[in-house]
């Protein structure tokens, strides 16, 4: 959605039904937070709130990486 703030903020929302260790539900907190982080100043002023619906581990970072730009670049147009 778009906001009136001028820049990028972001919501997760990674439920327990998710992924039950609260180890793994925070390692893909960081992932996420991470790559927001690093595409964050081409997007401007949105809210993005991001749920995964299925967990994922160290060896799909790169997979994630990827769609997640692929989301980015979306919301850019």
């Amino acid at each position: 959605m778009p906001n009136t703030l001028g820049y990028p903020r972001l919501g997760m929302i990674v439920g327990k039904k998710t992924v039950r260790l609260a180890v793994r539900r925070n390692y893909m907190r960081r992932v996420l937070r991470e790559l927001f982080r690093q595409g964050q100043h081409a997007l401007g002023g949105v809210d993005i709130l991001v749920r995964p619906y299925k967990e994922f581990a160290h060896q799909q970072h790169a997979e994630i990486s990827a769609e997640f730009q692929q989301l980015l670049g979306k919301l850019r147009t």
